[in-house]
C-alpha cells in the first residue's frame, strides 16, 4: 500500500522516527494501525521494535519506499501509521487553547503541559490540527500521555466540565499572576489565538490573569505564556514533583 502525504482530511496520521513509535507504543498501542521501517535502520533497534510490536500486536513492515517517501529528513528511518483518537477529559486540571493556529507551538505547550502533570487538553474550533506530524514531533510523543478533545465552544467545554474554575490569561486581566495567592482546584488555564489572543467576553469569565512585564515588549509569545502559567500554578497550588 502506497501512503499518501499526510493531509488534515485523512483519518490517521503519522508519527515520524524511533522515539516517537516507541512513545507511540508504549502509551497508545491500540490506536498503532502498523509501523513501517527502512531497511537502513540499525539492528539493534529492529530488534528492539519487532519485540515491542509482537507484545501488542501491532504489524511491523519493511517499506523503505513509503518511508522515503513520507519521512521530512534523511535519519528518519521509522513511521507508524496511527489512528486520530480524542479522549474524553476527566476531573483534574486543564489547559484550554481557544483556537491556537501553529502546528509546532501546540505540540511544545502539550509537552510543557505534561511535564507539570496537566494530562487534559481541550481546544476550541477552529484550529490547527492536533494530530498534525508536526505537532506530534514538537510534543515529543507526549500527546500519546494526553487526554485531548475538541469543542465547538466556550459553552460546549463548560457544559462537561461546569466544576472548573476558569483561569483566562488576558493582557487586560486585573489579577497578576505574580500577585496570585491561591487557586481554585479543579482549574482551567485559557489561552487565545497566537495572534489575537482571547476575545474580550472572557474577561467575564472565572478569574481572568495577567502575566505583567516590561512595556519594552507587546507580549508573551503563547508556548512562553503556557510555560510560565503552568509553573507559577504549580507552585501556588501546591504541586511538586520528584
Amino acid at each position: 500500500m502506497k501512503y499518501p502525504k499526510y493531509k488534515k482530511e485523512l483519518e490517521y496520521s503519522y508519527v515520524l522516527g524511533t522515539t516517537l513509535v516507541f512513545e507511540l507504543l508504549q502509551n497508545r498501542a491500540s490506536d498503532a494501525i502498523k509501523i513501517i521501517y527502512s531497511s537502513k535502520l540499525h539492528q539493534e533497534l529492529l530488534d528492539k521494535l519487532m519485540t515491542v510490536c509482537h507484545k501488542y500486536q501491532v504489524p511491523l513492515e519493511l517499506d523503505d519506499k513509503n518511508v522515503n517517501y513520507l519521512s521530512d529528513k534523511e535519519n528518519c528511518y521509522v513511521i507508524g501509521v496511527c489512528k486520530k483518537t480524542y479522549l474524553e477529559l476527566n476531573d483534574s486540571n486543564h489547559l484550554l487553547l481557544v483556537n491556537p493556529s501553529n502546528a509546532g507551538n501546540l505540540g511544545t505547550i502539550i509537552r510543557t503541559a505534561m511535564g507539570f502533570n496537566i494530562k487534559n487538553i481541550a481546544v476550541i474550533t477552529p484550529c490547527v490540527d492536533l494530530y498534525d506530524p508536526k505537532t506530534i514531533r514538537a510534543s515529543m510523543g507526549a500527546i500519546f500521555r494526553m487526554n485531548v478533545s475538541l469543542y465547538n465552544s466556550l459553552e460546549e467545554y463548560l457544559r462537561y466540565h461546569s466544576k472548573h474554575t476558569l483561569y483566562p490569561f488576558m493582557l487586560k486581566a486585573q489579577v497578576s499572576l505574580q500577585e496570585l495567592k491561591e487557586v481554585k482546584k479543579p482549574y482551567t488555564l485559557v489561552f487565545g489565538n497566537e495572534a489575537t489572543g482571547l476575545p474580550d467576553s472572557y474577561l467575564e469569565q472565572g478569574i481572568p490573569v495577567v502575566i505583567k512585564h516590561t512595556k519594552q515588549i507587546d507580549s508573551l509569545n503563547l508556548q512562553t505564556a503556557v510555560s510560565v502559567a503552568v509553573y507559577e500554578f504549580t507552585k501556588i497550588g501546591g504541586d511538586y514533583f520528584d
